[in-house]
């Protein structure tokens, strides 16, 4: 046998191991990464998906742990709110740990990216705000999405690259990792491609892509390209789902709706994802007004349920 047939089997082997050696049993999934490892996949309540019930941060934590999840991925503006109002943030803290919770990532817009200077100032002072008040609840990651460069085109993508290098080095100083994001509707990294290139180009240890199925199937960028990603380089993936119609031209935030109930070929992309090395977290994101209007413990039940259940099919041994 070549050395060559025997590298090409040993890759081919190592990718399959990721997902074939998937175990779907009693107490849930698990997927044994390609170094052996079995992990557990993890789920998370971004509050977005009941953001508009407007029962704020302490109820938002109960929620999620009532609910069963391992994480909770909130609004920067909601722990800001929560702070003005009084709140302390080491009894948040406290009850996020009591709720046995992990806080990997929450969501800002702080404009990092954006060619004017005084508003990009401005911008690294409001994510260095975002990024100390995280920490100081334990934080991990918070989301860099292309603020303020998404209604109009932004820098060239080597700039963007020197910019998301600054976000991270602000980062560094605080703890807190800030993660590139996909945004479908954009002007500026609508695709995973933009992004991926802009991560690469930062050259930073801790260099990283938020991705998200509805922004990849909203920006055209498909979802074949799951597959090239790391799991060094994805610790969250906001997972949703969108109906056939309308397409990708009209369809908004609005029209996502829970994982499983629409057409995005999830069982691809979870096993492109875990089959990359991926062992972060499975992120619950949707903006639907008929969700919204609905209790926000059914809300959040359901779309975990609904989550687990995608990932068994999508994991579960041939």
């Amino acid at each position: 046998m070549s050395s060559a047939v025997s590298r090409r089997r040993f890759l081919t082997n190592t990718s399959a191991v990721a997902v074939a050696g998937a175990l779907a049993t009693a107490e849930g999934t698990r997927v044994a990464a390609a170094d052996g490892v079995v992990h557990k996949p993890k789920f998370s309540l971004n509050t977005a998906t009941i953001r508009e019930q407007k029962v704020g941060i302490v109820r938002e934590i109960e929620i999620a742990r009532e609910a069963g999840y391992d994480a909770l991925e909130p609004w920067m503006d909601a722990l800001h709110r929560y702070v003005e109002e009084g709140g302390s943030l080491p009894d948040l803290k406290k009850r996020i740990q009591d709720a046995g919770l992990i806080i990997p990532s929450a969501i800002g817009f702080a404009q990092w990216i954006v060619d004017d200077e005084s508003a990009r100032k401005q911008g690294l002072e409001n994510a260095r705000r975002d990024m100390d008040l995280l920490a100081r609840i334990g934080g991990l990651r918070i989301a860099a999405p292309p603020v303020g460069a998404h209604d109009k085109p932004g820098p060239d993508l080597a700039t963007a690259g020197q910019r998301y290098r600054a976000l991270l080095e602000l980062g560094d100083q605080i703890g807190v990792v800030p993660q590139c994001e996909v945004w479908g509707f954009s002007k500026t990294l609508s695709r995973l491609s933009e992004t991926a290139y802009v991560v690469i180009e930062a050259n930073h240890p801790k260099a990283c892509l938020l991705p998200d199925v509805y922004h990849l199937h909203k920006g055209g960028s498909g979802f074949e390209g799951v597959k090239v990603l790391s799991g060094a380089g994805v610790h969250v993936f906001h997972m949703n789902d969108y109906p056939a119609q309308p397409g990708p031209k009209e369809i908004n935030d609005s029209h996502r709706v829970f994982p499983g109930d629409g057409v995005a070929p999830l069982g691809l992309i979870l096993r492109d994802l875990y089959a990359a090395g991926f062992s972060g977290v499975l992120s619950l994101e949707l903006f639907n007004r008929e969700y919204w209007k609905q209790d926000p413990m059914l809300v959040a039940k359901t779309g975990l349920k609904k989550m687990q259940e995608v990932v068994a099919q999508a994991l579960k041994p041939a």
